[in-house]
């Protein structure tokens, strides 16, 4: 993995080249984002260029050796931990072949994908106490190359508590010529005291320019559509792969959204539950991608309120809507609507019953609309 191969994050990759050149690597780092943001992307090309032997100012030379090595996931100084389920492994080196087959596909992927894949029964996985033992010995061996060991830890956040314990003194006291990665999405659920052992680098979201340019370059769509795309996803390369797959220009997320504001707004209880019933019965992914543009039109909605009109990123159909729902978005109510939404992603993910979510979901909806 190249830094030219990270969708959009120019500053990022700016910021992380020069803490190498200036000789100011933080031991322990905690890349901190959506897994859409390209928080693993990043972890990768910057090890790739620290590894490289030939590198420019500006990236790895994807040629020598030690890239070809991480482009395999074969690096013998480049360690992976990551969550697994325990009923199938205890440890994240059992599974890195279907690991590195991943990586070879895409380091774009979030861990609802990962468990799609190690487990037909999408079973939550962890960062196991077996696991920190594993690190230990790992990061404590000298380095087959002369060169860094780097120990990247995806998914940090999903680390129990013992197993976050037993890796607190090496991640602050490494062996010489050691960085810890450690990518996560939700800093909440990393303790706070792995948290001040590292330096936070925060991954922002892809622009909306960058996204659209590199989705109609790469995907072979218009560039309207990669637009509306890349607006839709609200920078997240994962969910704008996920709308290309769904037929983004499919407006039945739309008629959703309308729909539930309609039946919530008219307090009309048997339609809710016939909402709920609707989308309770189309696939996870749908799921997952309403809730989605249920956030985005939410956002637009304040947008319009408060900036205007000409700041949105919708189609005409939409904007036509938002003209007379946005009065009914206000700074009363959308912090309630996020998080009641945000919520509902987090549970979809992890297979909630989805008649029971979507029902809840209605009738929040019909409070907060009410709140305006």
């Amino acid at each position: 993995m190249q830094f030219k191969d990270i969708v959009g994050q120019k500053d990022t990759k700016h910021d992380l080249i020069q803490s190498f050149k200036s000789d100011k690597i933080s031991h322990a780092q905690l890349f901190l984002g959506k897994p859409g943001y390209g928080t693993l992307a990043l972890a990768l090309a910057y090890s790739q260029y620290i590894f490289c032997e030939n590198k420019s100012d500006d990236d790895s030379c994807g040629v020598c050796i030690s890239c070809k090595q991480i482009s395999e996931s074969q690096h013998p100084d480049l360690h992976f931990v990551f969550p697994v389920v325990q009923a199938i492994s205890k440890i994240s080196s059992a599974l890195l072949p279907e690991w590195r087959t991943q990586l070879k596909e895409s380091s774009y992927f979030d861990l609802f994908h990962w468990v799609n894949i190690m487990d037909s029964k999408e079973r939550s996985p962890i960062i196991s106490t077996e696991e920190s033992k594993e690190i230990i010995k790992k990061i404590s061996l000298k380095s087959f190359q002369g060169s860094y060991k780097i120990m990247i830890i995806w998914n940090a956040e999903e680390m129990n508590m013992d197993c976050s314990n037993k890796i607190l003194k090496i991640l602050e006291e490494p062996p010489p010529k050691t960085l810890f990665l450690l990518i996560c999405e939700d800093q909440q659920k990393l303790l706070p005291t792995i948290q001040s052992r590292t330096q936070v680098m925060q991954v922002p979201r892809i622009g909306i320019n960058e996204l659209s340019q590199h989705l109609a370059h790469h995907h072979n769509i218009d560039a309207t559509s990669a637009g509306t795309i890349a607006a839709f996803s609200e920078g997240d390369y994962i969910t704008a792969l996920d709308l290309i797959k769904e037929e983004a220009g499919d407006s039945s997320y739309r008629e959703q959204f309308v729909a539930l504001m309609r039946v919530s707004y008219k307090k009309d209880v048997i339609g809710m539950l016939d909402w709920a019933e609707g989308i309770s019965s189309t696939t996870k992914e749908r799921q997952k991608l309403f809730i989605l543009y249920a956030l985005h039109m939410l956002r637009q909605s304040l947008v319009n309120n408060y900036i205007g009109s000409e700041s949105l990123h919708i189609s005409t159909e939409e904007a036509a809507f938002i003209t007379n729902f946005s009065p009914y978005i206000s700074g009363n109510n959308i912090q309630s609507f996020l998080k009641t939404f945000d919520d509902a992603h987090y549970h979809i993910e992890r297979n909630a019953n989805a008649k029971i979510l979507f029902t809840q979901m209605s009738f929040q909806t019909m409070r907060y609309i009410h709140q305006a």
